[in-house]
């Protein structure tokens, strides 16, 4: 398994200091960023040794007026680490705010972190 949510979380704070990675609780701030691992597996697995791993994400983007700019800065911080995005949707949210949710995924070589491609 490898762990790639320290550097998510360190980008997606390079875009709002307001990251968090629960459901939002404050909305005091006009921009909250979501983040979420919802998979982190094993795609490739040789001599008893795991080889390659597969990770998705989940950002949620939460604005009161628009979550169109911070969509745009979180894509370029997130393909900066090598994940792909897979999907961007607009979200109605209990909350009232804007909402959008976008879905990144990468396969990733355990020992020397080189990304191959998305599944």
């Amino acid at each position: 398994m490898i762990n790639v949510k320290d550097q998510v979380y360190n980008a997606l704070l390079t875009v709002t200091d307001n990251v968090t990675d629960y459901y939002p609780r404050d909305w005091a701030e006009d921009l909250t960023i979501q983040y979420m691992e919802e998979d982190n597996r094993v795609v490739e697995y040789t001599d008893m040794k795991e080889q390659k791993a597969y990770v998705r994400y989940r950002i949620d983007v939460f604005h009161r007026r628009s979550t169109s700019g911070a969509a745009v800065a979180v894509d370029a911080v997130i393909a900066a680490l090598g994940l792909k995005r897979i999907s961007c949707q607009d979200i109605d949210d209990p909350s009232g705010m804007k909402h959008k949710q976008i879905r990144y995924e990468m396969v990733i070589d355990v020992e020397t972190g080189q990304v191959y491609h998305s599944m």
